[in-house]
């Protein structure tokens, strides 16, 4: 398999992903510009991650085969940390963007992110162990930080225009992003139980239903829809 099509089957996920959720913004889209930066956030969040993983994994050794230690590992040794690592680009840089103006954005910017964090965690992936894991995770680990990703922004969009639980809202997003991300890797992470990884595909499954419905969710709230609905009357 030549360097190409490696390149191809690691940017296509992302890249697809990325493209249905900015059609799904109906009523007031966002700057492609705003959006390419959001995925480069999401790259620039992998450092992060090795930053913050590293002394972890330097200090705590997480027994393979010991399934208490993989849950530790799964929730707070990688997807607490890679979703913090996304959080804190999309709270702290994006969320303050003027463009972020109806909390359909949330899901938006939040995608674009972890969009961003998958495909270059892809290419990795992709070049270091070949074709086929390119083609399982099209399937699997894309569309699980996909999920993770809206899910995250469907609460930082309500955090956005909730002042009063804008806190505890964007702890929320946060929490959900963590503990989806922390199921879907735990059950891959003790796969050496026999069918044991089909409880990795049923969260997928689970999260792919609710990104769906937070998408649906936002799209009926956004103060723009009424604005559309307004010019074609």
């Amino acid at each position: 398999m030549n360097f190409l099509s490696l390149l191809a089957i690691a940017l296509a996920p992302g890249i697809a992903i990325a493209l249905y959720v900015y059609l799904k913004d109906k009523h007031e889209r966002e700057p492609i510009s705003l959006l390419l930066m959001s995925f480069l956030y999401g790259a620039l969040s992998t450092l992060v991650t090795l930053l913050i993983s590293w002394p972890v994994h330097a200090h705590f050794v997480f027994e393979k085969d010991n399934a208490f230690d993989q849950f530790i590992n799964a929730f707070f040794g990688v997807a607490l940390i890679e979703e913090f690592s996304k959080f804190i680009f999309v709270r702290f840089i994006l969320y303050r963007n003027k463009n972020f103006n109806e909390p359909f954005d949330g899901i938006v910017y939040a995608l674009m992110v972890s969009m961003g964090f998958a495909t270059l965690e892809n290419i990795l992936y992709t070049f270091n162990y070949g074709f086929e894991t390119g083609i399982l995770r099209m399937f699997t680990a894309v569309p699980a930080h996909a999920t993770f990703g809206i899910l995250m922004g469907y609460f930082l969009g309500k955090a956005k225009f909730d002042h009063k639980n804008e806190g505890l809202l964007a702890f929320v997003a946060l929490l959900i992003a963590t503990a989806f991300h922390g199921a879907y890797d735990y059950f891959w992470f003790i796969s050496y139980i026999p069918g044991i990884w089909l409880g990795a595909i049923l969260s997928l499954v689970v999260g792919v239903w609710l990104s769906k419905k937070a998408i649906r969710w936002h799209q009926q709230i956004s103060p723009f829809s009424k604005t559309d609905n307004n010019q074609e009357n």
